[in-house]
């Protein structure tokens, strides 16, 4: 009998005798191509929102409701997504969808059209902070069985690292050289860049390249838990408790972040402590990553939500009420923690308990909730200024919502998925 050529043989020649498991270099991709998210994502349009609007002489309300449709219907871009993800894995839509986010962000930093950057906003919305964040979710579920809380907290730091690093270095090219240099950079460094990598690098799962689950402690012949349906995984009460918690938190972490030197120099602080309180937050979000994959590897997962649900339901209800420098940061912290916290739950949950084969169309429906969410928060926290001319009602009311939401993840109940009879393994050559 002629033994086949050999698994590992598919992956990258350079990578076949790495001294460890392949599914962290997939994992370190994947944060990488959340990163490449950037340009769709509010935080990055904020890199280059003055110099683009100055640029193209457009009013400012005008530019926050192309935003607004831009973000509502580019969340159309997670439809779909995750069945093809499930079809044909990310070594075929890691490359697809950066080569096609990064042309659209380099025609926007060409164009000189109003109509035609409302196209390209809403194009850079639905490729980057929909279908391409469903791919890169989608991607490290597949590789870790025993470690995924370890592996999607990793994921978290590596990510936040990656936007961190980002941010500035794209806002210094901004100031230095111009809002479409910096676009330009970013279209570049997607379209060959990410696009290449992900061809290069990127594999479905174990199961492709011949390797082992990391798993070592289970036996390869050990049956593996079924997985949900997308129908059946809806009609869970679990998926609607986690994915809710998560787009509510979107809602209110969008919101806050819009407007957040608004709402504090409401309660009479200077931008200074703004500025503090933006690096406190962001510190704790790490914390919370490390943290949070710690906790969820040793507590079930939906006490882990309930308990980020119960911090953010205390740092709602105290922020009307903030008087000192000192309370702000506390605010911060506890915001960052459960941020942290909610991350975490949000990138592991939906393979840890609805498993891995139907994992990308499952991601693709909660991600499409949260972006629906971060589109919503901001709109939700103007007209609550408008109309009351301060911010508290709306964040006394929001802090009833999520305490409700922690009282449901604690007591709603993990579905089970029941694995199917051991198969036959022909002895290997």
């Amino acid at each position: 009998m002629t033994c086949p050529t050999t698994p590992q043989a598919r992956l990258p020649l350079l990578l076949v005798r790495i001294p460890f498991y392949y599914g962290w270099v997939v994992l370190g991709l994947a944060a990488l191509a959340m990163v490449g998210t950037l340009p769709g994502r509010t935080q990055g349009l904020g890199l280059i929102t003055e110099a683009l609007l100055k640029d193209l002489r457009l009013d400012r309300v005008e530019f926050a409701h192309m935003n607004l449709w831009a973000t509502l219907i580019g969340s159309l871009g997670c439809v779909g997504v995750g069945r093809w993800f499930d079809r044909a894995g990310s070594r075929v839509m890691l490359p697809l969808i950066a080569a096609l986010l990064g042309a659209v962000v380099l025609a926007m930093s060409r164009t000189h059209s109003v109509t035609v950057l409302l196209v390209l906003l809403v194009l850079s919305r639905g490729l980057g902070q929909s279908a391409l964040s469903v791919v890169s979710l989608s991607m490290v579920g597949p590789w870790f069985r025993r470690r995924l809380t370890l592996a999607m907290g990793l994921y978290a730091v590596a990510l936040s690292v990656g936007f961190m690093l980002a941010f500035p270095l794209v806002g210094a090219v901004v100031v230095a050289d111009g809002w479409r240099t910096a676009w330009a950079g970013i279209g570049w460094s997607l379209l060959p860049g990410l696009c290449g990598l992900g061809l290069f690098l990127a594999r479905r799962d174990p199961e492709a390249v011949g390797l082992t689950m990391e798993n070592e402690t289970t036996p390869t012949d050990a049956p593996t838990p079924a997985s949900f349906t997308w129908g059946q995984a809806v009609r869970t009460p679990a998926f609607w408790v986690f994915a809710l918690a998560s787009s509510v938190y979107n809602l209110v972490a969008s919101g806050i972040g819009l407007f957040n030197e608004s709402i504090l120099a409401e309660r009479g602080f200077a931008p200074e402590i703004y500025h503090r309180s933006l690096v406190v937050g962001a510190l704790m979000s790490l914390v919370g990553n490390f943290l949070g994959g710690w906790i969820a590897s040793r507590w079930s997962v939906n006490r882990l939500m309930a308990l980020a649900m119960t911090l953010l339901a205390l740092a709602l209800f105290s922020l009307p009420s903030l008087s000192t420098p000192a309370q702000v940061d506390a605010f911060a912290l506890v915001m960052g923690l459960a941020g942290g916290f909610v991350i975490v739950i949000f990138f592991s949950v939906w393979a840890d308990v609805f498993g891995r084969v139907h994992l990308g169309r499952i991601v693709g429906t909660a991600q499409m909730m949260t972006v629906l969410a971060s589109a919503v928060g901001p709109l939700l926290l103007a007209q609550c200024h408008a109309r009351t001319g301060s911010y508290a009602a709306v964040f006394y009311v929001m802090s009833g919502v999520v305490l409700l939401l922690a009282l449901a993840a604690w007591a709603v109940r993990l579905p089970r998925r029941e694995a199917p009879a051991a198969a036959f393994h022909p002895p290997a050559c």
